[in-house]
């Protein structure tokens, strides 16, 4: 099991860790591939693990001097090699790779023969700035026609030159150097619409291409609650593309009581404006965050880019919590509107609004309904059981493929 990180930084990390314990529980092996970093959790084959470089934090010089390094990660390949050798697995499945030990892990694995399996978390394979925004933070698919140095005009990476061009770099070095969709044996896409992306970019991924929702580890575990809560709730990264400004601005006017749980790059931006109504309550994990979404009426997931599988929403239907969110990515394909929540268009202030108020008014046999609804669908879709049978599926064919 390959990834960037070997902690839980975000929703690809936990399906990450999630998928490692799946398979562990099902008695098979599963070792770990990744970078090393201070957040690194300890683990049996961390002494194989590359090293690591937060480019993020980073000034433009020493991002510059290392662009090699971004691009293509040679202490990442000549561990992976060794490690590989050891352990000597059926299958390998990698998660987020670019940026960190880079497609530099691919030649590796190629040079073992060994399957390997892709789960596709965001957009990278076909946008250089993974998020399909331009620096104006507008969706943006020009570089479909894979003239990445658009990126870099448009600064699509947080608005910064040099950043986006670093990212440029990375995606012709990609067309024209390691082509991953030559590499990598199978692709599994987490929602209907990322697949459709990546095949309207390129048709290669529709041979190799799985379609497979992620899943909640403990749901037989979860006792749901269908009684309405007090509060809207936000939970996730305080971020320009996760839309949490337009939430703030509909929830004001719409003058219910919001609660937004996390941090991020606008997080006090949005703080330094006063109300009674909208409460910040910082970063929180495990049982203090179940409790605040068990205690919320509704999940507002407000995204204003091509969000694919979010995890947020899974989590919520666990808990017997149904889900306003924004008509974009894979979002729609997981809202059924007002069965298990309702849909808006992103960054509709005014309808936003709308929908907060219309959800704050609905009465309490109805929501009822419509909570036990999207706990019927978080057990349809989202069980671990069913993931598994699928995922071991596709393991095997990709072992019978090479073989």
């Amino acid at each position: 099991m390959i990834n960037n990180y070997h902690f839980r930084k975000g929703g690809a990390d936990a399906v990450y860790f999630n998928t490692a314990e799946l398979l562990k529980q099902n008695g098979h092996e599963v070792y770990y591939f990744s970078t090393k970093s201070p957040e690194t959790i300890p683990c049996e084959t961390e002494k194989y693990f590359a090293t690591g470089h937060n480019f993020r934090k980073l000034s433009i010089g020493k991002k510059i001097s290392s662009t090699p390094i971004f691009i293509y990660n040679r202490d990442a390949y000549d561990k992976l090699l060794l490690m590989l050798d050891e352990i000597k697995p059926d299958v390998v499945h990698i998660h987020l790779f670019m940026g960190g030990l880079t497609s530099s892990i691919l030649t590796a694995i190629k040079m073992k023969n060994i399957p390997v399996v892709h789960s596709v978390h965001d957009y990278r394979l076909i946008c250089p700035a993974y998020l399909f925004i331009d620096g104006k933070n507008k969706v943006c698919e020009k570089c479909i026609d894979k003239f990445y140095l658009r990126c870099s005009i448009n600064r699509c990476s947080e608005n910064k030159f040099g950043q986006s061009a670093i990212l440029s770099m990375d995606a012709y070095f990609r067309k024209y150097i390691i082509k991953p969709v030559k590499l990598i044996d199978r692709f599994v896409f987490v929602s209907k619409f990322i697949k459709n992306k990546h095949i309207e970019f390129d048709p290669n991924y529709k041979i190799k291409g799985d379609m497979l929702y992620n899943f909640k580890p403990d749901l037989k575990s979860i006792v749901p609650t269908t009684f309405k809560g007090k509060y809207f709730l936000y939970f996730g990264r305080i971020s320009r593309e996760k839309g949490v400004q337009t939430l703030f601005e509909s929830a004001l006017k719409a003058g219910i009581s919001l609660k937004i749980v996390g941090t991020g790059p606008i997080a006090e931006q949005l703080m330094d404006r006063h109300s009674e109504n909208v409460e910040f309550l910082g970063y929180k994990s495990g049982d203090e965050l179940w409790s605040l979404v068990r205690l919320a009426s509704f999940i507002v997931v407000p995204s204003e880019w091509y969000e694919n599988n979010p995890l947020t929403i899974i989590e919520s239907y666990s808990f017997g919590k149904p889900v306003i969110g924004s008509r974009i990515g894979g979002i729609p394909e997981i809202i059924e509107e007002s069965k298990t929540g309702y849909l808006f268009n992103p960054g509709n202030e005014a309808e936003l609004e709308a929908v907060l108020k219309r959800a704050d008014s609905l009465p309490d046999a109805e929501y009822q309904v419509m909570s036990q609804n999207a706990r019927a669908l978080a057990e349809e879709l989202f069980n671990p059981e069913t993931h598994y049978n699928e995922l071991i599926g596709i393991y095997n064919d990709v072992i019978q493929n090479k073989n």
